[in-house]
């Protein structure tokens, strides 16, 4: 190494005799002094871009040559898989400094458990719910385990902060700050994220506006890099795309993504029909099965592994030669991390091939690489109003404490904006037993007990209520999935929900299971021509935007094949009535009108709800209106506070909402579906009469 990195000269001395490093690569190099000046971070890389050793290795500096003892370091993951697969990596760097790493998650046994408590380890590897364990644990001396913190390293931040997840994360967060009686750094690392400075701002919690701003060390790609190999086919269905991959980079090993199970289990079994050695990863396999599947997979070489966004983050399955896309990923950033997973040999470039099975399919792929060509990335947004996870604080809070001061609970979470309105959560939570109070002293009550408190209070250790799409079944057949947005009341009705439409097809919604997010249907013939064929998952303004300026003729500049090419026109024909360059497209009709949007779901079910409309059907692409409404009618309504129509038995399967009031848990889930700046692009868009 030939010049210093400001890191301590024992990790200088392993990252050259050790790892074989010439030198750092330049996010570590340019992350070293943002990390040792002890400010909030975040750091942006490629995926293998090193972003772990850009935030450890300042912190072991920091920790040899300040002197901290004890556990000093939390390193937090969103995936007990992915802190299995650094464990090695950082156990061999703070062996280098005879200090230590441990993990501590789900699945960690009582035996290792015991030997973390017994001798605590310089850094620890965990999640968000095990950090929540400890602290109400009555077998863990938080206080002892915590006392020590000086940093945090959060790793994949877009993922944490763009659900309730991170609310849960900076919540104990805080908490452990308390216990720790000192500010803790903060480094949070990320593949893709539009808005760094923003989501590092959330990061800081109570410290926002308190420290220095989050500063954000990007590495840029080199000018002289290669830019990824990016390619469009068009293979017309799941067989013939298993042809194509059986068939392309024979001897490779190829990452194939999907977007449902479904589509992932049918390419699998196609493609070991073709004697090609495949393997699967999705969601309902069981984690064992998933885990075999991917370190079979990391063993093999000339094979396949089909997967759903299971493989999407950091968890290294080994080197990969070939990613391949099915149809189109829903974004931007989901298609920059699947595409991070090539190229990170030496001498190897990223890529990515997309096959498109269908011509609406073809359409979307050329709409999120249109986005990409024009450099845009989704902004991370939290969601907004986590009141359910005001109240799972405070109960938590008072398991670990045993009681609360009914005047200083307050202070544990500072000036957290998670826990603005938290007196309004406090009352509900006495008034209803949840808490009782004993003179100034505040208890675990009955009704927490009841609600919340079996296996010792497990449910109330984790915040997984991040919005889930709903799986249409008739009978034992999975029709699809679907956005909660898709279930309609009928006008007058508010317990009864419109037919539905997915995939072209009517259904009649016999029942809906909350709990288990299953839609119950029978067919149903229905009146109206509904062409698209996504289903009815809730897609973002600026992707459905991209897919009309794709109907428009805009193409991205990325090659296509032959059949690509030549399908496309064929694609585009059935929706030319449907977009204008002018505008919105308004078809009358004798029966209803439609007003062909391409804003997206929430954005269309916010203006409908706005505009204070009785819509018959709302989807992606388009709003069935009663007919002959004014085009005057559609510019009315106010769209700065709409909130989209919610079921009131969505409800229950709202985490912590039993301990919410109804309207207040209700208004928290209608919030996390609006879109107001769509809903008032479509509010204000020129409308042009079709034909």
């Amino acid at each position: 190494m030939s010049t210093t990195t400001g890191l301590d000269p024992a990790i200088e001395y392993h990252i050259v005799n050790s790892l074989m490093w010439r030198g750092l690569r330049p996010l570590q190099a340019a992350a070293v002094e943002p990390v040792r000046s002890g400010d909030d971070c975040v750091l942006v890389a490629p995926t293998a871009g090193g972003k772990t050793e850009a935030a450890l290795f300042p912190l072991l500096s920091d920790m040899v040559e300040q002197g901290w003892q004890g556990l000093s370091v939390l390193y937090v993951t969103p995936l007990r898989a992915l802190l299995n697969n650094l464990a090695p990596r950082v156990q061999s760097y703070t062996a280098w400094l005879g200090r230590t790493a441990a993990v501590w998650h789900g699945d960690t046994t009582q035996g290792e458990r015991r030997r973390i408590k017994a001798e605590r380890p310089d850094v620890l590897l965990t999640t968000p719910e095990s950090i929540e364990a400890m602290l109400v644990s009555p077998s863990v001396d938080h206080r002892a385990m915590f006392a020590s913190v000086r940093a945090v390293v959060v790793d994949e931040l877009h993922s944490f902060a763009a659900s309730d997840r991170g609310w849960h994360l900076l919540g104990v967060l805080e908490r452990v700050q308390r216990i720790a009686g000192r500010d803790i750094q903060r480094v949070g690392l990320s593949a893709t994220i539009g808005n760094p400075a923003e989501v590092g701002a959330w990061l800081q919690g109570s410290r926002r506006g308190e420290q220095a701003p989050a500063r954000v060390v990007v590495e840029e790609a080199p000018a002289d890099a290669p830019a990824p190999d990016v390619q469009v086919d068009y293979v017309g269905s799941i067989a013939n795309a298993a042809r194509v991959i059986a068939g392309l980079h024979r001897g490779e090993k190829r990452l194939v993504f999907l977007e449902s199970r479904r589509l992932a289990e049918q390419l699998a079994y196609e493609l070991r029909e073709l004697g090609t050695e495949t393997f699967v990863s999705h969601s309902s396999l069981s984690v064992d099965e998933r885990r075999r599947s991917e370190r079979a997979f990391a063993e093999s070489t000339n094979c396949v592994i089909v997967a759903t966004s299971t493989l999407e983050l950091g968890v290294d399955i080994g080197d990969l030669d070939r990613v391949i896309q099915v149809n189109a990923p829903r974004t931007v950033s989901s298609f920059l991390q699947r595409l991070g997973r090539t190229g990170r040999r030496p001498g190897t470039t990223r890529n990515m091939l997309f096959l498109a099975v269908n011509g609406d399919d073809l359409i979307e792929v050329l709409a999120i690489l249109l986005l990409w060509k024009r450099g845009f990335v989704e902004a991370v947004t939290p969601p907004p109003d986590p009141r359910h996870l005001t109240a799972q604080q405070i109960l938590a809070l008072a398991l670990q404490q045993g009681v609360l001061r009914a005047g200083d609970w307050r202070a544990w979470w500072g000036g957290l904006s998670l826990m603005d309105g938290a007196e309004e959560v406090m009352a509900y939570l006495r008034a209803e037993e949840f808490l009782v109070a004993d003179g100034d002293l505040l208890l675990i009550g009955p009704r927490a007990e009841r609600e919340l408190g079996q296996r010792h209070f497990m449910e109330l250790l984790s915040s997984f209520i991040a919005e889930k799409e709903l799986r249409v079944m008739q009978g034992t057949k999975e029709i699809g999935f679907i956005s909660p947005l898709a279930l309609q009341r009928e006008s007058g009705d508010k317990s009864a929900i419109k037919p539905l439409v997915l995939n072209g097809r009517g259904w009649w919604v016999e029942d809906v299971e909350w709990e288990k997010f299953i839609v119950h249907v029978t067919p149903l013939e229905l009146r109206g021509d509904v062409r698209w064929q996504s289903g009815k998952l809730a897609f973002s303004f600026e992707v459905m935007r991209a897919r009309r300026d794709v109907l428009l003729g805009a193409v991205p500049d990325v090659p296509l094949s032959a059949r690509a090419q030549e399908k496309l026109p064929d694609a585009v024909a059935p929706h030319e009535s449907e977009v204008s360059s002018d505008g919105m497209v308004l078809h009358r009709g004798t029966d209803r009108d439609r007003l062909w949007t391409w804003a997206g779901l929430r954005a269309n079910a916010t203006y409908v709800a706005g505009a204070e409309l009785d819509a018959d059907e709302i989807d992606n692409e388009s709003i069935a209106l009663p007919a002959g409404l004014p085009v005057e009618r559609l510019r009315q309504g106010d769209m700065s506070t709409a909130v989209p129509w919610v079921d009131p038995r969505q409800v229950n399967a709202l985490k912590f909402s039993v301990a919410l009031p109804e309207e207040t848990a209700r208004a928290t889930l209608a919030a996390r579906m609006a879109d107001r700046q769509g809903a008032r692009e479509v509010q204000h868009e020129p409308v042009v009469h079709g034909t």
